[in-house]
Formats: structure tokens, C-alpha cells, sequence
């Protein structure tokens, strides 16, 4: 019996041992005989899967015998499938797997994988709108990667666009109605973060990172693919989310950190039906945080479900949301005067203790927020397929704000404070019909976009007009002397709501609303003259339809616009370095205006043609030692003609002929010289200055929307890959700014804002199932400020603790 059950054992384990000891592998390479590394490979309908490697080459091991569909797909590339069968312990090499091109936005796989350049994402289909590898775009645009955000435990969207060259915070988020939302300078003009997955999506507060798989920073006029709505002369700001994939499993994490941070967020993935390739995704934070001053929250909660659906290899849908809770006291700004100079022209001479808040837990506004987004692809052939999105968003604010101004009546760099009670909604629809295509006409080369874009914004708002509520001296001085009134006053202003709504109960409620509609046709086509030489050519016909004050047809208008979009790139060595030139378009909407001498009869409407704004631009990009340095060097021209400016001839006319110049030159590297180590480091230096206006207030100056003249950042991480110490890594940075301009008028002078360098560094240790990390925030601590008109303190110093942990 004994010999029996040895021998049982034996057959069992021999069997049990080959039948596991089964592999496959191979090497995935592109059209051009080029490896490409962080391909998914899975097999179908099992948890076993891997990334491609720097080399283009995968391996999945411990498959048991047995007939299999192995899936391999990648961001920008047609999925291919293939049947393979395996016997007991064979290891199966594949011949080369080759990728063609093709629009894969709604199929994102995402594997936990190594990817050898972290902090790098060469291939998006949302900047060029059809799929384009960067070192193929001839627009320059930065990528913030998960990697990154992680590396550097980000817990704001603020922090994390430090790592975009040339981009500069101008102001937080205040939460209050239609603009709410973060300013930031780009290439000289401000912008919002208002596209998500390449649609609009709005928000009067700040976004959540923990839905985030990264940012795409675009440089420069973006209207022909985009409109003008959701961006600026600099460029936008696309927030790409987190999307299903195939298998189940997920990641929650807490991190707690200086003044009162904690922050909770999980994420789960599953599939509701394998057979059905149905797969759903949940995304959920909470977070808490105190102010460094002496008084100021804000609260979270967050949640943003997704489904993936594939009904066959022609047809998927894909459903999107994200929905905020958001409560908060708006953040402490000093407005600076604008029409006549103040006592202090910088932070020294203004004596300000930045601790002070000037307000109270008390006075706060919610901002709730949501958008949604659904997307459909169908595969009409070989080389056309048809794609239809839908996004609505609504933002709402609700509560108390206020703000300080230096109206320079009082003296001893007083600050008036006002207060409203905010009550308003912003709504938008975005319907658009894309078609992409990949086809040869002769031997040449075409990836074409053809979409029609509906695009809607409703706005409206209840709030209160705004009243007095007394005055603050930025050394922490009060008091309840009225500007405006003759008599001296001395009313005491509780900053609390019984206080608040006493004041404003003799406001008057506004009944405000507002409509816009944009109809919009665009064409891009990217053309590969030579296997090395292409161009992109585009074109946008723009027609905006403003309804404005619903109960009025006064202010009704519409316009016309083309938008044109046209580059050039060469390929010395494919894939590896680029050169390349881009003139690009924008524009933005002028509304009519009343002119003629109002003693001499009636005035007449006058209307206006969009204001322009083209840029030229050229540069180098590399894709060097497989995929070990990526990095772009680009200098940019901006020209804004057309902006509307009084006669100088006649003070009752208006005559379009403003302009303003902003040029510059940008650096961004993103380096992995060796296994572990991680750089990712830009640098930038932008010259602005409004040449043409009749307002000598602001002419040969620069504009206070360029921010600094010069950005730079840099973040390192490394992780040790063996030994003792594998697991455990290190990250070090920092970020800073030259001196800028809050103010810089003529008759008001300077007031200029000091440079600043902030240094940040982490410690990590990252386990199979958990990663654990020490963050120091400000190293220095050294006081720094940001505004644009204003004066916006920043935080100092602080420390946060993060541990999460993977499913």
C-alpha cells in the first residue's frame, strides 16, 4: 500500500507539474519593423497576462495545456487575436507579431506591468484626435503619467500640472460660479482644465486626482480640433481617466498628511460578463484638509463609475462619469487695485502675515459636479470606422464668497471686503461624429479625422449682489469703515451666516440666463509623403450662435470662423528623431458694440470679427536608446491680432487692431538611463508684450496673464531592483519660477511677486501587494505667492504618509 500511494503521488505531482510548466512567448513589433514595449498581452478569459518589454518582447509562463486565445492590444494599434494550442511543458515562441495602426480609445487594456520609461507616455488618440504617436505629431503637447503622479504622491490636480513645462498656476480654485475652476498660464495666456477624454467637462471646483491615468498638457492654439471654448491662445489641458480593463482586481489606499490631510481612495475592476467582454470599473476618494492659516477647509467625496462594453470586434461602447461633493471656504485673496497705485509694491513693503485668513469656517460654498461621457465606436471597414460621444456636464456653486480689494481710499493698505451669496448652474452638451480613417491613396500614406461637433453651454445664476462687510489691513487690522460713505464707521462685520445674511438681505436676487451654441465641422490629415516625411494639414469651420440674456434679443449675435492647421515633420531616424514645424490657429468670439457719438443721435451696433491668434513653431523630438530618453526642444511664435481697442482717432468708436506678441522656447526630457531610475525634468522661458492697443495702461507691457518669464521643474525616483534593499526607492525635485507681475500698469506701477524654488523629496518601499511612502513637501519653507491681479499665499512645509494596497 505504501508503494501504492508513492506512486500515486508521484503520477499526480508529474502530471499535475508538466500540465502547469507551459509558457508562450514572442516579440510585438509595428509596420515598420519596430519593437513597440508596453503592449498588453493577455490570454483571454483568465487572469494570466503581461507588458511587452523595452524590446517589444513578452513571456507568460505556468499555462497549463491546452487550446487558447491569446489577445494583444495597445493604445492606438487594431487588437489582433490569435488562436494557440499548448502541450505539457512546451514553451511555444512565437514569430514576430506585428501591430497596424487603428483607433483603439474605447478599448484601453490596462496590465500591472513594468514599463521601462515610467514617466513617459508617447501614444494618445485624443491630441491629434485620431491615433498618433508623438514623435509622429508635429504638436508639441506634455504627458503627467500615473507613474509620476504616484512617484510623487500627488493628492492634488494643482500639484500635479507642476509637472508640465511652462505651465504656472495664476490663481486656485475659488469654487464661486462660472469660473471656479483654476487659472494657469500657458505660453503666455491662461487657461482651465476643462476637457476630459478629449471632451468638455467642466467644474467650478478642483479635480479629483484619483481618477486620473494622466494628464496631456497641449501647446499652443488648439481651436481646429477643439473649438475655442475649452481652450486658450496657450493651448489646454485634457484630463485622461481611469478606463476598465480585462480581469478583476484593484487598489485602496489612505494618506494622511500636515494640516488635517487625510485621504481615502479605492479602486475596483471586474467583469460583470467575460463571455460578453463586459467590464466595469469604480474609481472613489474622500478627502479632508485643514488651511495652514487660521481658518479654511476643504471636504470631498468623489466617485466615478465606468463600463466598457464589446459586442463584437466591429462594435463597443463605453460609459463614463465622475460626480463630486465638494464643500469649502473659498481661499484668501488680496486683490490688488487696477486703476491707481497702491502704498506697497511688494510683499515686503505690504507687511502681509500670510497665517491670516480673513475669513471663517463659517462661510463656505459647495460646489457639486458631474459629468458624463458616452462613447460608441464601430469598425465600418478595414480602414474607415465611425466614432459617436456624448458628454454632459453640470457644475453648480451654492454658499458664500468673498473677496478683499484695495479700492486705496482708506490708507495703510486697506482691503475692502465684500461678500454675496453664490446660487448658480452651468450646463453643457457636446455631441460629436468623428470618422477615422488609415488608407493609401497611390503609395501614400492617410489617417484622417472628419468630425461634426455640437457643442451647447446654458449658464444661469441666482446669487445676490455683492455687499460691504468691513475692511482688513494685511498685518491682521480690522474695521467697519465704509469707503463708499462719508461718516466714519465703526459697525462690527461677524464673519458668520446669521451676519452674512443680515447684510445681504437687502440684496438684490438676480434672475440671470444665458445660452451659446457652437456648430462646428473640422478635417485633419495627417499625410506620410516618404516613409520619413509627413504632413498634417487641418481645418475647422466654426459657426457660434449666442443667445446671451434669454429675456432680451439685444445681445444676440452670431459668427463665423475658419480655423486652419497645418505641419510639417521629418524623420532622420524613424522613430528615434524627429524635426518638425507647426502653424497653428485660434480664436475667440467678439460681441458687438454700440459706437457713435452719443450728443450727435443714436449709436448703431458695430460687429467685429473673431479675434486671432496663429503661431508658428519648430522644434526637435528624440525617442532615443529604446525608448530610454524622450525629449522635445521647440521655440513658438504667438501672434493675437484683432482685439478689439477704442479708436484712437474718436473715443466713441471701436476699431479692431490690438495685438499681442508671446514667444518663447521649451525643454522636457524623460529619461530611464538605468533599470529603477526615473527623470522627468522641463524647463521653459516665454517673453510677452501687448505691442498694439490703444489703452497705454497696458501697452509694451507684459500681461499679467503670461505669468513668469521663466518655469522649470525636475523629479527623480529610484528603486532598488535587487538585493536587500529591492523594493525600497527614493524621489527627489523641485520646481520654481522667476519673478512676476500681479500688477504692472501705468499708472499703477508694479507690484511684483518674488521668484520662488521649491524642493520636494520621498521615500518609498513597494511590495508585490503594497507599497508604503514618506512625503516632505516644501523642503525649504521658504514663503512663496502666485496671483494674477492678486495675492494668493502658498502652502509651507508639510509632511504626508501614504500605504495602499493592490488586489
Amino acid at each position: 500500500m505504501k508503494i501504492l500511494h508513492t506512486l500515486f503521488f508521484l503520477l499526480f505531482f508529474t502530471i499535475y507539474g508538466t500540465s502547469q510548466n507551459a509558457s508562450v512567448s514572442g516579440k510585438i513589433i509595428d509596420n515598420n519593423q519596430l519593437p513597440i514595449s508596453g503592449v498588453n498581452v493577455i490570454i483571454k478569459d483568465s487572469n494570466k497576462g503581461t507588458l511587452t518589454n523595452g524590446e517589444g518582447v513578452f513571456k507568460i509562463e505556468n499555462l497549463s495545456s491546452g487550446s487558447y486565445i491569446l489577445s494583444v492590444s495597445y493604445v492606438g494599434y487594431k487588437t489582433r487575436e490569435m488562436n494557440i494550442s499548448l502541450a505539457d511543458g512546451q514553451s511555444l515562441s512565437l514569430s514576430a507579431i506585428i501591430l497596424y495602426e487603428g483607433n483603439e480609445i474605447l478599448n484601453e487594456v490596462l496590465i500591472t506591468g513594468e514599463r521601462t520609461n515610467k514617466f513617459s507616455r508617447k501614444q494618445t488618440a485624443y491630441v491629434a484626435k485620431l491615433p498618433l504617436k508623438d514623435i509622429e505629431n508635429t504638436q508639441v503637447y506634455s504627458t503627467i503619467t500615473t507613474e509620476l503622479l504616484e512617484s510623487q504622491m500627488i493628492t492634488n490636480f494643482d500639484d500635479a500640472l507642476k509637472n508640465a513645462t511652462g505651465v504656472e498656476q495664476l490663481w486656485t480654485s475659488t469654487g464661486r460660479g462660472g469660473d471656479g475652476a483654476g487659472y494657469y498660464s500657458l505660453r503666455g495666456f491662461s487657461v482651465q482644465p476643462q476637457l476630459v477624454n478629449g471632451l468638455p467637462g467642466l467644474t467650478n471646483g478642483t479635480i479629483n486626482p484619483a481618477n486620473i491615468e494622466r494628464i496631456e498638457v497641449l501647446k499652443g492654439p488648439s481651436a481646429t480640433l477643439f473649438g475655442n471654448a475649452v481652450s486658450s491662445y496657450g493651448g489646454l489641458i485634457n484630463v485622461v481617466t481611469k478606463k476598465p480593463f480585462v480581469g478583476t482586481g484593484g487598489e485602496v489606499s489612505y494618506t494622511s498628511g500636515t494640516y488635517g490631510l487625510n485621504q481615502i481612495i479605492g479602486d475596483f475592476n471586474t467583469a460583470l460578463s467575460k463571455e460578453d467582454d463586459l467590464y466595469f470599473r469604480i474609481n472613489t476618494a474622500y478627502t479632508t484638509e485643514q488651511s495652514f492659516q487660521d481658518a479654511g477647509f476643504r471636504k470631498s467625496f468623489f466617485v466615478a463609475p465606468s463600463l466598457s462594453y464589446k459586442v463584437n470586434n466591429k462594435l463597443s461602447f463605453s460609459l463614463y462619469a465622475e460626480i463630486t461633493q465638494a464643500e469649502q471656504t473659498n481661499p484668501t485673496f488680496l486683490f490688488l487695485n487696477r486703476s491707481a497705485p497702491m502704498e506697497a509694491s511688494n510683499i515686503e513693503e505690504l507687511d502681509y502675515n500670510n497665517k491670516l485668513s480673513f475669513t471663517s469656517n463659517d462661510l463656505t460654498l459647495k460646489n457639486p459636479n458631474q459629468n458624463y461621457r458616452i462613447e460608441m465606436d464601430y469598425k465600418l471597414s478595414e480602414t474607415w470606422q465611425s466614432q459617436t460621444l456624448l458628454s454632459k456636464s453640470t457644475t453648480s456653486t451654492r454658499g458664500y464668497y468673498t473677496y478683499l480689494f484695495d479700492y486705496g481710499i482708506l490708507g495703510n493698505n486697506t482691503f475692502t471686503r465684500f461678500i454675496n451669496k453664490q446660487n448658480s448652474n452651468t450646463q453643457t452638451t457636446d455631441i460629436q461624429q468623428n470618422f477615422i480613417g488609415d488608407f493609401k491613396i497611390a503609395s501614400v500614406r492617410n489617417r484622417v479625422v472628419i468630425g461634426l461637433d455640437y457643442f451647447n453651454a446654458t449658464q444661469t445664476d441666482n446669487g445676490t449682489g455683492y455687499a460691504f462687510y468691513g475692511n482688513i489691513t494685511p498685518e491682521g487690522g480690522a474695521n467697519g469703515d465704509n469707503p463708499f460713505t462719508p461718516e466714519i464707521e465703526t459697525e462690527v462685520y461677524p464673519l458668520s451666516t446669521a451676519g452674512a445674511d443680515a447684510v445681504l438681505a437687502s440684496q438684490a436676487v438676480g434672475n440671470n440666463k444665458s445660452k451659446y451654441h457652437i456648430y462646428s465641422l473640422y478635417a485633419s490629415d495627417v499625410v506620410n509623403i516618404t516613409d520619413r516625411f509627413s504632413a498634417m494639414v487641418g481645418l475647422r469651420l466654426d459657426r457660434f450662435d449666442n443667445e446671451g440674456d434669454l429675456t432680451t434679443t439685444e445681445d444676440d449675435y452670431d459668427q463665423t470662423t475658419l480655423s486652419p492647421k497645418f505641419g510639417l515633420l521629418f524623420q532622420p531616424i524613424t522613430d528615434r528623431l524627429a524635426v518638425f514645424a507647426n502653424y497653428q490657429n485660434g480664436f475667440t468670439n467678439v460681441a458687438p458694440q454700440l459706437v457713435g457719438n452719443p450728443d450727435e443721435g443714436p449709436q448703431t451696433l458695430k460687429t467685429f470679427d473673431p479675434e486671432e491668434a496663429n503661431q508658428l513653431e519648430f522644434g526637435v523630438k528624440t525617442n532615443l536608446f529604446n525608448n530610454k530618453l524622450n525629449a522635445t526642444v521647440s521655440y513658438y511664435d504667438i501672434k493675437v491680432k484683432d482685439r478689439v481697442i477704442t479708436d484712437p482717432s474718436s473715443p466713441f468708436n471701436k476699431i479692431q487692431g490690438g495685438e499681442v506678441v508671446s514667444k518663447g522656447f521649451e525643454i522636457e526630457i524623460n529619461a530611464n538611463p538605468i533599470s529603477g531610475l526615473n527623470i522627468h525634468a522641463g524647463f521653459s522661458n516665454n517673453f510677452s508684450e501687448t505691442t498694439k492697443s490703444d489703452n497705454t495702461e497696458i501697452l509694451h507691457r507684459r500681461p499679467l496673464e503670461a505669468g513668469p518669464e521663466t518655469l522649470y521643474n525636475f523629479w527623480t525616483s529610484y528603486e532598488f531592483q535587487n538585493g536587500k534593499l529591492d523594493g525600497f526607492g527614493i524621489g527627489a525635485g523641485f520646481n520654481g519660477a522667476s519673478e512676476s507681475f500681479a500688477i504692472n500698469y501705468e499708472s499703477t506701477g508694479d507690484f511684483i511677486l518674488p521668484s520662488y524654488t521649491i524642493a520636494n523629496a520621498s521615500i518609498f518601499y513597494q511590495a508585490n501587494k503594497y507599497r508604503i511612502g514618506l512625503k516632505l513637501n516644501h523642503a525649504l519653507n521658504e514663503e512663496y505667492y502666485k496671483g494674477w491681479t492678486t495675492i494668493n499665499p502658498q502652502a509651507p512645509r508639510s509632511l504626508l504618509a501614504t500605504i495602499s494596497y493592490k488586489f
